[in-house]
């Protein structure tokens, strides 16, 4: 797995545990949200609302495109399904 440039914030119940178990702890939400964070899964739970032409776009390229951007033109909006 490629190692991921975060920084997480990991709080934790039990002020038992070794260093091996929260590094272990890490690697396991390291890949959790390695999967989570694909631009596939993005496209399937996003969707883009373009008020100016009236239209819902939910194709993979162009949710891409827009995810990339810095900022939305005005009055279209990327809507989570969820």
């Amino acid at each position: 797995m490629k190692t991921s440039n975060r920084d997480l914030l990991v709080l934790l119940k039990d002020e038992s545990m070794s260093n091996q178990a929260i590094e272990q702890e890490v690697e396991q939400l390291n890949e959790l949200l390695f999967h989570v964070e694909s631009a596939d899964i993005f496209c399937r739970t996003n969707e883009i609302i373009d008020m100016n032409r009236y239209v819902l776009l939910q194709d993979h390229k162009t949710l891409v495109e827009v995810m990339y951007q810095n900022e939305l033109k005005p009055f279209i909006f990327l809507y989570n399904k969820n």
